[in-house]
């Protein structure tokens, strides 16, 4: 194929991130490396490229050094491809269609474990937004600070579910699951004949998140291989602020962190896996988590994952926090098709039976 300009490449690229008022941070990684390049002797650039030297370079980066790769290679790059689908689409239109869509949430808390608010309350005002299930997904034992179910408290949330869904409206229910710890070894939090029994196993990194790039990736790959994960939940554990903004109800307990930078892993491996193994990927709605940034959710669509668009909600009002998730996937070009929980409660409940 004819290779294309990849310095055009990167300043189409800054350009159209100006046009998204994305930040200014990002445009300026662009027109930097589009510069550097500019001023290099003719067939440097290609020849770095080559010899994988590009990120020697400074103000060259990964994601920058992939592009002018893909563009050599006579490829549109996957990010301006990406820009490029999304350009000139009203976002707020787009991003309502996909919170239109959704079935239900799949990633929700209650005062069993760190929420402010009963299952039942929960549940009721999942009604009214219109979803037709809720997965209630709690914390599990080794979350403390959150108060984590054993096994024994687990049981009995599943009998207490049960019987609270006998007296929802007909055409909802709560679905089993847990927010699942995956611990230092990539082992998961909760007995193995548990989580065979839950409808929906969400897992989620919240401990050790400054491991090195080798041992998080590591960890989060043998989550991922483990037959009874579905979704991989906020899986760079970054918070973006302290609390979100103007957020002053009950929950949030264990949602008072400072603002914390992401882990450091092999992405494309972790996607990878995930698109192998059937895994969903969350994009976490919380405004203080937006989880996983949208650089990483292009790059799970491009590894060719599926999605969960999770509010994570604490609190009754919370599960209105869709809206968010949904604006970042729609800026991303995610199609409703490849998010799981537009699915009805049957198909996804097959999905998560048969996915490992």
């Amino acid at each position: 194929m004819t290779a294309r300009d990849p310095i055009a490449d990167l300043r189409r690229i800054a350009f159209l991130l100006e046009k998204a008022n994305e930040a200014t941070y990002r445009v300026r990684a662009f027109r930097s490396a589009a510069n550097g390049l500019a001023a290099l002797p003719a067939g440097e650039v290609a020849e770095r490229a080559r010899t994988g030297k590009l990120t020697e370079l400074s103000g060259v980066g990964d994601v920058t050094a992939r592009c002018v790769v893909e563009s050599l290679a006579g490829e549109e790059p996957v990010y301006l491809r990406r820009l490029v689908a999304t350009e000139g689409t009203d976002l707020d239109a787009a991003a309502a269609a996909l919170r239109d869509a959704l079935r239900g949430d799949c990633h929700t808390h209650s005062d069993w474990s760190d929420g402010g608010s009963p299952i039942e309350e929960m549940a009721l005002a999942a009604v009214e937004l219109g979803h037709e299930y809720l997965v209630l997904t709690d914390h599990s034992p080794r979350l403390k600070v959150a108060r984590g179910l054993t096994a024994e408290r687990l049981r009995k949330q599943l009998d207490h579910v049960a019987a609270v869904n006998d007296a929802l409206p007909k055409g909802f229910r709560i679905l089993t699951g847990i927010e699942v710890d995956i611990l230092a070894d990539g082992s998961l939090d909760q007995e193995e004949e548990l989580l065979a029994r839950l409808d929906v196993v969400v897992g989620s990194v919240h401990s050790g998140l400054n491991d090195d790039r080798a041992k998080m990736t590591r960890r989060m790959l043998t989550a991922v291989a483990n037959p009874h994960l579905d979704i991989l939940g906020h899986c760079t554990g970054r918070m973006v602020s302290s609390r979100p903004a103007g957020v002053t109800g009950p929950g949030d307990r264990g949602h008072r962190a400072r603002t914390r930078g992401e882990s450091d892993f092999d992405a494309d491996a972790v996607f990878a896996a995930c698109a192998e193994r059937g895994v969903a990927v969350e994009i976490n709605s919380r405004p203080e988590r937006q989880d996983p940034p949208k650089r990483l959710i292009r790059r799970a669509l491009e590894a060719g994952c599926r999605f969960a668009i999770n509010t994570d909600a604490h609190a009754p009002g919370q599960l209105d926090w869709q809206r968010f998730g949904c604006q970042r996937a729609a800026l991303c070009g995610v199609p409703a098709n490849r998010v799981v929980n537009t699915w009805k409660a049957d198909r996804l409940l097959k999905w998560a039976r048969t996915r490992g």
